[in-house]
């Protein structure tokens, strides 16, 4: 064995129930790296005690943004990713509760129109849904395209956002 692979760092994985199904949050003592959905419901839990801080943390927040407590997360993120990805994922952290953008607008914001599918395939591949609110992210014409956790998931989290309510677009040139 070789220092390297002692110092590696073990990963923690917990599961809430959202009102969409199962959540899988995983991360490090240093940050959470995932929250996904689950379509299994007989996932084992953790006993508490055994689940770092953050991740304790970040199922907290997740369940108090579902009870409509919560608009904004405070966590310590930890996504694998390319540098454009994690540049797209950063640029969609700004992106307000309760509004909307086009993946036009944040390929604009990010590095260029041209981009824009480069842009699309990073928001696809976001492996922190909610948290870095990739569900935000529409066609230009208003349209819900592309949720890795479906379209209908896509489609409650603007809902219980009140993105829906109104075409709330905001431009993040």
């Amino acid at each position: 064995m070789t220092a390297n692979s002692l110092m590696q760092e073990i990963t923690y994985t917990t599961y809430i129930k959202s009102p969409l199904g199962l959540l899988r949050i995983s991360g490090t003592e240093q940050g959470i790296s995932e929250i996904r959905f689950e379509e299994e419901e007989a996932i084992p839990a953790l006993p508490e005690s055994s689940i770092p801080t953050c991740l304790q943390a970040c199922a907290q927040q997740l369940e108090e943004y579902f009870a409509g407590e919560r608009q904004d997360f405070d966590l310590v993120l930890a996504p694998a990713g390319t540098a454009f990805q994690k540049q797209v994922w950063q640029e969609l952290q700004g992106i307000p509760h309760g509004k909307t953008t086009s993946y036009l607008a944040v390929s604009r914001a990010v590095s260029g129109e041209k981009a824009i599918r480069a842009v699309g395939a990073a928001n696809g591949r976001n492996p922190i849904c909610i948290a870095v609110p990739c569900h935000r992210v529409i066609g230009s014409d208003g349209s819900l395209t592309g949720y890795a956790g479906g379209l209908w998931r896509k489609e409650w989290l603007l809902r219980h956002e009140g993105a829906l309510r109104t075409a709330t677009q905001i431009p993040l040139f």
